[in-house]
């Protein structure tokens, strides 16, 4: 049980990371918007405070990186944001070309489907356009990479690979989001 409130907490606040302007991703090499983007996941947080002589103390570190895969058809398969209702489903090609779909959910009553269009996949680096039921689309870029995650400067931390994507900030629920990680299925 810890372990999954856990998960939530560091899904949420992957989430809610400030993160660098979406322009500062779209230029450049593959490798360095892989870069840039993966580095926008990462955090680190350490806090103590002691209250009536207990101390009490917090440490959060993620490092995330480019996984750049040497098949390209390895990065095939399901990706879901926990607890957030938004997936992908993606079937890449060894020539790195992709196809698939996916599904977005705004609030408690509104969600999207669509379709991927014009999907490529260079060094880890996904670009495609989404296309929705009523024909309206959408730029879909986002950096394949590792998340390892923290508890304490002596925990060798846990590792999850996914996709990590920015996007105009979106408000669901009250919070507003920038940027989402999915993390791809077994």
């Amino acid at each position: 049980m810890r372990q999954i409130l856990f998960c939530r907490a560091i899904a949420a606040l992957g989430m809610l990371a400030i993160a660098s302007p979406i322009t500062a991703q779209t230029s450049g090499s593959a490798d360095a918007k892989t870069s840039a983007l993966a580095a926008s996941f990462s955090k680190f947080k350490s806090m103590s405070l002691e209250k009536r002589g207990v101390r009490k103390e917090k440490y959060l570190k993620v490092e995330s990186k480019p996984a750049v895969l040497r098949n390209p058809a390895d990065y095939s398969g399901k990706y879901e944001v926990p607890d957030m209702n938004f997936g992908l489903d993606l079937v890449v090609n060894d020539d790195g070309s992709v196809s698939g779909t996916g599904y977005d959910r705004l609030s408690e009553n509104v969600s999207r489907r669509f379709t991927l269009r014009s999907g490529k996949i260079e060094r880890a680096f996904l670009t495609a356009t989404k296309v929705y039921a009523d024909g309206r689309t959408e730029k879909l870029e986002g950096a394949f990479m590792n998340r390892a995650t923290y508890e304490s400067p002596t925990d060798k931390g846990v590792t999850i690979f996914g996709f990590g994507t920015m996007i105009q900030p979106i408000s669901i629920d009250g919070n507003t989001f920038d940027k989402f990680f999915y993390q791809k299925l077994p």
